[in-house]
Parts: structure tokens; sequence; C-alpha cells
């Protein structure tokens, strides 16, 4: 059996789970396929494919160029870059992994506070033997937006609360029932953007949430808003985003992810002052990273075995 483990970024994968007793040929790739044509040819002749999320795209026509492949695991739940239903057509086993959501939610937190308390400018400073540069923004008494009230949303605003701010949320199923559950109020689009102090977006991308946040709502907020993206990139208009934060109508803005990734090097966002970025780490850590192949491991076990588990198609319902 021959195994390739995807997008290992940090050189981890074969320390946090044991590997040996699959007594398979492994191979690690570090670095993200350039484009579909390298992949197929990198990926050509192994049964297994462990993904890394969303970083490598499965679509039905990379899969047809794998003949060899018959188990393809995908670190947690879900997984919107793999075209399931085409593997499915192809004799192609989906498994995934257990997911957890509070090293985002803590992420999310991370970019909010070092945003707010202008954190980067005052280490930059301080390496450089400066002293203090800025005057921070307290979030105590201010209005967290929540766009999207799920498992994830749910807590960020639990954090919010903590800090003493008033959360309101809205999507397009929120009830106020179900908002006042999490201590939240649910509200209008229009008000979500205009009351937001910070507005945090933990969508499910999708047909109906692609582009939900466009030059319209990005130019309704506050002039001393702060927009949070720890969801997906295409949630948000990248173009409209960058145009509001040149002409500084916007606070600034704190993203973990983005349209392209990796984000190309001479991207515009990555010259703004005002943006707060990191590069889709939100769920990074050694406790879920080790969940993660510690759930492949078995999942390849199992298929071996002849009784696959966490099928994708079951756990999508």
């Amino acid at each position: 059996m021959k195994i390739a483990i995807l997008d290992d970024y940090q050189k981890v994968a074969t320390t946090l789970a044991d590997w040996d007793p699959l007594d398979a040929e492994i191979a690690v790739f570090t670095e993200p396929f350039a484009n579909a044509d390298e992949a197929v040819r990198s990926l050509a002749g192994f049964h297994v494919l462990v993904a890394m999320r969303e970083r490598t795209r499965f679509p039905a026509e990379v899969l047809e160029q794998l003949p060899d492949l018959r188990l393809l695991v995908s670190t947690g739940e879900v997984n919107a870059a793999i075209d399931v239903a085409a593997a499915h057509r192809l004799g192609i086993t989906v498994s995934g992994t257990r997911y957890e959501s509070h090293p985002t939610a803590e992420h999310t937190w991370a970019l909010i506070l070092g945003t707010v308390r202008n954190l980067q400018a005052e280490a930059d400073s301080m390496r450089r033997g400066g002293w203090q540069v800025s005057v921070a923004t307290g979030l105590h008494g201010k209005t967290l937006g929540v766009l999207g009230l799920g498992r994830l949303g749910s807590l960020v605003a639990q954090v919010g609360q903590a800090f003493g701010m008033t959360t309101i949320a809205w999507s397009q199923n929120l009830t106020q029932s179900r908002a006042a559950e999490h201590g939240v109020r649910a509200v209008s689009k229009e008000q979500l953007f205009a009351e937001s102090d910070v507005l945090s977006i933990h969508l499910v991308l999708s047909e109906r949430t692609h582009g939900l946040v466009g030059e319209a709502e990005l130019r309704s907020m506050k002039p001393t808003a702060i927009l949070v993206n720890t969801s997906r990139g295409p949630i948000v208009d990248e173009r409209a985003l960058v145009e509001v934060l040149r002409e500084r109508r916007i606070g600034g803005a704190a993203i973990d992810v983005f349209e392209t990734e990796p984000l190309p090097p001479e991207h515009p966002l990555r010259d703004l002052p005002n943006a707060l970025l990191t590069g889709h780490v939100a769920y990074v850590t050694q406790e879920l990273y080790r969940t993660f192949y510690r759930d492949a491991v078995e999942d390849i076990a199992a298929f071996h075995a002849g009784s696959p588990v966490r099928l994708m198609q079951e756990l999508m319902q």
C-alpha cells in the first residue's frame, strides 16, 4: 500500500501519529502543488491520499487521472475541495476525521486582540529598540458582530461577552430564539455591518455565501470597525476589501483565509499597514493535528480491513 500525506507544511505528520502499524510505503509532501497537473503527476501510483483540509483541490478532473487511488482521507468532517460524488462514481472511498472548533475560536480572538491593541506595530518597535508608538482601542462596551452563529460563531460570541461586549449576529436562517440561547441579539444583515465595532465571519463557504461580504457591505461599516475572517476567503470580495483598506474606510482587517492560498507574494493585502494577516493557521494546533493524523491512521487501517469508517457522505448529511 502506497500512502501520500499532503501539504505537511510544518513537517509534523509522521511525529504526531504512529504510521508503522499500517506497514505501508509512505511519502510526505511538504509543499503545495503549483497546479492540478503537478498534483496529478506527483500523486500517480498512490493508493491512499491524506489531505490536510482544503489545501489541495480534488475536483472530478483530478480524481479521474488517479486510477490507482482507492482511499482519500481528509482531515476534518467536510471538505469543499473534494468532489465526493465524483469520488464515489470512480470507486474511491472518502473518509474524514474528527474536528474541534476551539482552535479557530482562539485564533479569531488572537487576531482581534492583535489588531485593536496594535501588537504588530508595538512588537516591531520593541525589536527596533523603540517604545510606545500607538494608542490602542478597548473592547469593553463595544459591539461584536458575528456573521454566522453556529458552533464556532457562538464560541467567539461567548468570549466577546466575557470582554463586556454587546453581541449581535446575522445569518440567513438565524432566529431571535436561537440567538438568545447564546445571549446574542439577532439583527438584519444591514444592522450587523452598520453597528459592529468588530465583525467576525463564521460561515461555511457555499454558493449562497460566496462573495456575501461585498463592496456595499464593507462601505456600510463604521470607519473604525475591524473585519475579521477566519472562515473562508471567497466569502469576502477581496478586491473590494483591498480598496476600503487603502482608502481607510474601515479601521482595519484581520485575515487568516484568502481567495488564493497560499497568498501570492505580490498580493496587495501584504502591503497594507491596516491589515493583520496570518496564513490559514487558525486550526493549526498540536492537539488538533494529533487528532487529525491519528484518525487518518485509523481510517486507513479500517479501510484496509474492509470496514471503512467516518465516511464523508455520512458526515455531510
